[in-house]
């Protein structure tokens, strides 16, 4: 059964800093793509960050380039998202995932991955 858990989530001030992880089980996890993605009260979920098998390809939304930085240790078999200079705008239940399908143009696209976890909030105070 594969379960996926995610932590590090809160509540910061504008500008400060939150680490994310989501420890991984049940799955070969260096054979799949993880990403990041959030979603705000009423808007639909989506990709904050993606990152490939071996950790050298990623993909970042417009929205956190520059300020995020995702991360995987395949050995822990755990997937980080570092984000800086947090702003209110991303302040939502931020979530972890992990596909099969690694191929493809699309691959960091919410529809492209199989497993979830629960979610964490992320909230940025102004």
């Amino acid at each position: 059964q594969v379960q996926l858990v995610e932590s590090g989530g809160g509540l910061v001030q504008a500008g400060g800093s939150l680490r994310l992880s989501c420890a991984a089980s049940g799955l070969t996890f260096s054979s799949y793509i993880m990403g990041w993605f959030r979603q705000a009260p009423g808007k639909e979920r989506e990709t904050v960050a993606g990152i490939r098998g071996n950790g050298h390809i990623v993909y970042y939304a417009d929205s956190v380039k520059g300020r995020s930085t995702i991360s995987r240790d395949n050995a822990k078999s755990t997937v980080y998202l570092q984000m800086n200079s947090l702003k209110p705008e991303d302040t939502a239940v931020y979530y972890c995932a992990g596909g099969r399908t690694t191929y493809g143009s699309r691959w960091y696209a919410v529809d492209n991955y199989d497993y979830w976890g629960q979610g964490t909030q992320v909230t940025v105070s102004s």
